[in-house]
């Protein structure tokens, strides 16, 4: 069972998918549980599969006393970096929950601080708070989706399966059929000097 609070205040777990993409957005999501939550499966997104997720992010979204989805997309990547487009989603997502949360719970070792609200950065803390798991099971499921209908525009790059990861069958893909106005063209350098399989 995941811890459900990390203190007394009102917390925000956070989290973000799709970093490690080299096409789409990056998607991060926070999420605010009552303190009285419980819930056995929900869990780190990476340990769990595609119709759980789905099923544990319409729990969330019913139960949780707010909870809110951001992205940042691949020109704005360009533009600041991966990283710190990654803290920006999370600022959004923050930003949009009608509830202000006292604490912010974030998943990994770094953050930019936003505002003037506290945080806690907690390596694989999507493993070890309810409130950073259920954001994570959002920004995947919402970046799934994303991407999802992405592929249906760019079918060979198989993005219904990978989803954007740097996987062999999108590597061949980019050499064969080259970037789309979805990929991130500050990996490109990266991409050409990692095309090992």
């Amino acid at each position: 069972m995941l811890k459900l609070t990390h203190s007394n205040k009102i917390e925000a777990g956070c989290d973000e998918a799709g970093r490690g993409c080299l096409a789409g957005p990056v998607f991060a999501a926070a999420v605010i549980l009552p303190k009285n939550f419980r819930n056995d499966l929900i869990n780190d997104s990476k340990q769990l599969n595609k119709k759980r997720r789905d099923e544990l992010r319409f729990i969330i979204e019913t139960e949780a006393l707010h909870w809110a989805v951001a992205s940042v997309d691949n020109y704005e990547i360009d533009k600041i970096n991966i990283l710190n487009a990654s803290y920006l989603a999370m600022h959004r997502a923050i930003d949009k929950l009608a509830i202000i949360p006292e604490l912010l719970l974030i998943d990994g070792n770094r953050f930019n601080k936003y505002k003037q609200i506290p945080h806690h950065c907690i390596i694989k803390g999507d493993g070890k708070f309810l409130s950073i798991a259920a954001a994570s099971i959002l920004a995947k499921t919402y970046r799934d989706e994303f991407m999802d209908k992405a592929s249906l525009l760019y079918p060979q790059y198989g993005w219904d399966k990978n989803k954007g990861y740097p996987t062999k069958e999108h590597k061949l893909a980019i050499m064969k059929y080259g970037y789309t106005d979805l990929h991130r063209k500050s990996f490109n350098a990266n991409i050409q000097m990692k095309m090992e399989f």
